[in-house]
């Protein structure tokens, strides 16, 4: 009887296995029982990615919901919907990081908009020395896997967005979903690591910016990301356990950014900080 130090591994390979060299590894590995027990088949061919998509059920976070293309026409009308193809890049809703941000960006949107930005007069001409921030301050989305959430703050907020990836697979993904979404006059998608590219200096402060990554990048990105939010501006942090939460927070609160809301679920945390508005 298995107990609670069994495991159960599965090993898919690509082609024919030779099935003795395997047991010998197994047998180095474990035990002479192990390797006896293994089981070999064959997997037909398949689409994993369309079959894991086809099963996946529409993903509400407050007035957003997440959908596949086979669920299309059963999306409420009061909601904003996102259609997303997941293919290579993360973010289809269902993890608790995403949905989590979601539902903070939702819940950041009920209580007010981001801070705006006070924009000087009309500029003569839009080049990169005059050009304005606009009205409420650029958005941001650092890590963006899916473009899930670019697309979400584009067409809840109706503002540019800047999303980037360190992925080129990713950036891809997350541009044939902004066209999906009909989004591509409000969303950027470029490739990048961190915030050093010359997009990001051309957007000016930013009023909100999605961080969806892990705890270790999160904390080498607190003092870029802190030149970036103009004062008043919001940051949500995502891809952290619960139990990474302080870890994540001591370098922004050392930049001046406080806590004010926390989305927790399925032992995912996303935190949503502020940074203080000039008086």
């Amino acid at each position: 009887m298995p107990d609670e130090r069994s495991w159960g591994v599965e090993i898919y390979f690509e082609h024919e296995p030779d099935q003795d060299a395997v047991r010998a590894l197994v047998r180095l590995a474990a035990d002479d029982t192990t390797a006896d027990a293994l089981a070999f088949d064959r997997l037909d061919p398949k689409d994993w990615v369309a079959a894991s998509l086809a099963g996946l059920a529409p993903v509400p976070a407050g007035r957003f919901v997440v959908h596949g293309a086979h669920d299309r026409e059963r999306i409420a009308a009061n909601r904003i919907a996102l259609e997303i193809d997941a293919a290579l890049a993360f973010g289809t809703g269902h993890h608790g990081t995403t949905r989590g941000c979601l539902l903070a960006l939702d819940r950041l949107l009920k209580a007010a908009p981001p801070r705006p930005l006070r924009s000087p007069p009309r500029p003569r001409r839009a080049t990169p020395r005059n050009r304005v921030t606009p009205p409420g301050g650029a958005i941001l989305d650092i890590g963006t896997g899916t473009g899930v959430l670019a697309i979400a703050a584009a067409r809840a907020l109706r503002r540019p967005v800047l999303a980037s990836d360190i992925d080129p697979a990713a950036v891809a993904v997350a541009r044939d979903n902004v066209r999906l979404n009909r989004a591509g006059g409000l969303v950027r998608v470029i490739t990048a690591a961190g915030l050093a590219a010359p997009a990001f200096r051309e957007r000016g402060r930013a009023g909100l910016v999605f961080a969806n990554i892990l705890l270790g990048p999160l904390k080498r990105l607190a003092g870029p990301i802190a030149g970036r939010v103009a004062p008043g501006g919001r940051v949500i942090l995502s891809g952290l356990l619960a139990s990474q939460a302080n870890a994540a927070l001591a370098p922004y609160r050392a930049h001046g950014f406080r806590l004010i809301g926390r989305v927790v679920l399925d032992g995912w945390i996303s935190l949503v900080l502020a940074r203080p508005a000039r008086r």
